[in-house]
């Protein structure tokens, strides 16, 4: 993204679990969050920063990762994953990051999306039109909807700079000297036999 004029308002609405999904599958990487956020802004005046997350399972891990959040800048907001009978699981923020959006529309020159669903079009282009809105959209273009990029004002693919947007998985190695019993269920026992 080019430096943009110093004065402009922006907000920076970021859907996370797009982010996570995407970089995992195309990468098996983690995304840089704080490399994303100091992107969209580019040296405007930042009026608001919304990280919208699901909270699943693992809650030690996801309190870490959303403190960290939190100190990068970022509002959290945070939606309990809904489960439904026979085990389908959802979590989406898709209707509460428009109406954040369109309800901050009016205090910001600029908004910017980190997202590549293309779900989001027709709120980009609301926000374009009947609310005079430059929309900027940040995500990875190897899974960005095509639409999307082409309806916003500007697109900033992370294709591009993988080095600056991801954080690679670091691959859990156990010590040479450590066997691991892979004959008997149970887990590890030091290459001992049960």
């Amino acid at each position: 993204m080019k430096e943009q004029p110093k004065g402009q308002r922006v907000g920076v609405f970021v859907d996370v679990q797009n982010m996570y999904y995407s970089a995992r599958f195309a990468y098996n990487a983690k995304v840089n969050f704080k490399s994303i956020l100091n992107e969209a802004v580019g040296g405007r005046n930042i009026i608001r920063a919304i990280a919208y997350v699901i909270k699943a399972e693992e809650v030690e891990k996801e309190s870490v990762f959303f403190d960290a959040l939190g100190h990068i800048g970022f509002q959290v907001k945070a939606k309990d994953l809904q489960i439904f009978y026979g085990g389908a699981k959802k979590g989406d923020w898709d209707i509460g990051i428009a109406m954040d959006m369109i309800e901050l529309a009016p205090k910001l020159d600029t908004v910017v999306l980190v997202s590549g669903d293309g779900d989001f079009v027709p709120l980009v282009l609301h926000l374009q039109r009947a609310l005079g809105c430059r929309v900027e959209v940040v995500a990875f273009g190897k899974s960005a909807s095509s639409k999307l990029a082409e309806a916003a004002d500007s697109f900033t693919d992370m294709d591009q700079n993988l080095k600056k947007f991801l954080i690679e998985r670091k691959l859990e190695r156990r010590p040479i000297s450590q066997e691991v019993d892979t004959h008997h269920s149970g887990g590890n026992n030091n290459g001992r036999r049960a």
